[in-house]
């Protein structure tokens, strides 16, 4: 049936009530008494409805509501209060936090609430195919992140999508650059214009030139006809892709378009309108130092850089991005819904995945067409992710405590941490929290720079 997360702290009879009907109808209930041991829940599993107390809900003007809609947006919301205090929530609710919650309701009577549970049960589930659907047509699956750094790239990358600078957007391979253009095009002005992608470490020289540039030492009848890419994205955007791996000939070519939108096609010098983004998984600054990059080039580029984090920097988003990959390829093959397993969910928040978001992708891709089953378990996932967590030296439990899970999560993040002051903006939290729960935790060889 369903997973329901309760969040009470009152000693109300009639939970135990509600609880017990609803498990008898196939429902699992978790209850815990604060909003801390809700929101840690929601980072290890995926729930259906939240159910929380008005007393609770309405702390910090309704933060924890739009704090689980920010970690679980399709999941669905009910405030309960008491008879006597429904009109004053609905009330507050209107004023601060109404848009987030999906029903407000008395406890009593019981066949009410469960009549709710199942109306918030099929919203939740419909938004989720829906998104479903769109992730995996539109693939926009980047843009949505608990990892503290990860939204601060995201607010930067929104702030600058907005105008019209130069983008160069670095990070690893794999790790969502492409994505990144893309979704900041979708934010622009521009958005109705075309976006074109020339991959530089795909295409030959000439072939670059081309699209690039718009000549090339022998015209062909099509590039007549169509113009380069770049012509046929004027009043758009384009993306540079691998801008490194282009010769320092077409460098020193690009360098001009760069500068004042100017090409040389075969009618003769031409201005267009159009906006560029870069990307590389290379340190620019020291292919300028090794002469294999234009400096002149590289400064044109670099008005506005975004690094975009590694998958391991973010880990907080494994499990969200697994489960959302999971529904949107479960579209794409015909499949019914799946799941992750406890251990296998496990397995995958252990992995550093080197190959970042590309290399989940295509992990969730491949379980999801050899899974025979509607859960995605251990041995559906690749040697190297279930291998990380055999040699993890913990004993595994079915259900980890809480404890566990925020022991694990720290851990996590100060083995991928230069020094602690780093590992606690990754967490969001000061560096003297993250100091005591270190010490609470016996994790102190882990980030223990002070640099």
């Amino acid at each position: 049936m369903a997973k329901l997360l309760v969040v009470d702290n009152s000693n109300r009879k009639v939970w135990k009530r509600l609880s017990a009907r609803l498990e008898f109808q196939g429902h699992s209930v978790e209850r815990v008494t604060n909003e801390s041991l809700a929101l840690k829940l929601l980072l290890r599993d995926e729930f259906e409805v939240v159910v929380s107390d008005d007393r609770i809900a309405a702390q910090n003007n309704y933060e924890f509501v739009r704090e689980v809609k920010r970690t679980e947006p399709d999941t669905s919301i009910i405030v309960t209060s008491e008879i006597g205090s429904f009109h004053r929530l609905s009330d507050a609710l209107s004023a601060n936090g109404g848009g987030y919650v999906d029903f407000v309701t008395n406890l009593w009577p019981p066949d009410r609430m469960e009549r709710l549970i199942e109306h918030a049960v099929d919203l939740q589930r419909e938004r989720s195919r829906t998104r479903a659907v769109r992730d995996a047509a539109e693939d926009r699956l980047f843009v949505e992140s608990r990892s503290p750094v990860m939204r601060r790239l995201l607010e930067s990358a929104q702030q600058a999508a907005t105008s019209e600078s130069t983008i160069l957007l670095t990070g690893a391979s794999g790790t969502g650059k492409t994505l990144l253009a893309r979704q900041m095009h979708f934010w622009s002005s521009r958005q109705a214009k075309p976006f074109g992608i020339v991959n530089c470490a795909t295409l030959s020289s000439q072939n670059l030139e081309r699209e690039i540039l718009g000549r090339t030492a022998t015209v062909h009848l099509e590039a007549k006809r169509s113009g380069s890419l770049l012509e046929r994205a004027t009043g758009g955007a384009v993306l540079l892709a691998d801008i490194s791996d282009l010769s320092l000939s077409v460098q020193l070519a690009l360098v001009r378009f760069v500068q004042d939108r100017t090409l040389e096609t075969a009618e003769g010098h031409k201005t267009i309108d159009l906006r560029i983004f870069a990307a590389t998984s290379r340190d620019l600054l020291s292919e300028v130092a090794a002469h294999r990059f234009r400096e002149d080039l590289f400064y044109g580029l670099n008005i506005i850089s975004l690094c975009v984090p590694a998958l391991c920097e973010r880990s907080a988003d494994i499990l969200p991005l697994a489960r959302r990959m999971l529904a949107a390829a479960a579209v794409r093959n015909h499949r019914r819904r799946l799941s992750i397993s406890n251990e296998a969910a496990r397995a995958m928040t252990f992995y550093r995945w080197p190959g970042n978001v590309r290399e989940l992708r295509n992990a969730i891709e491949a379980a999801t067409v050899l899974s025979e089953m509607d859960t995605i378990t251990l041995a559906h996932l690749p040697e190297a992710v279930a291998t990380r967590l055999r040699n993890v030296a913990r004993p595994i439990r079915t259900r980890p405590s809480l404890d566990e899970i925020e022991r694990e999560h720290i851990a996590r993040v100060l083995e991928n941490s230069r020094t602690l002051e780093d590992a606690a903006m990754k967490l969001g939290i000061n560096a003297s929290t993250l100091w005591r729960k270190r010490k609470r935790y016996k994790l102190e060889s882990l980030a223990t720079s002070k640099a």
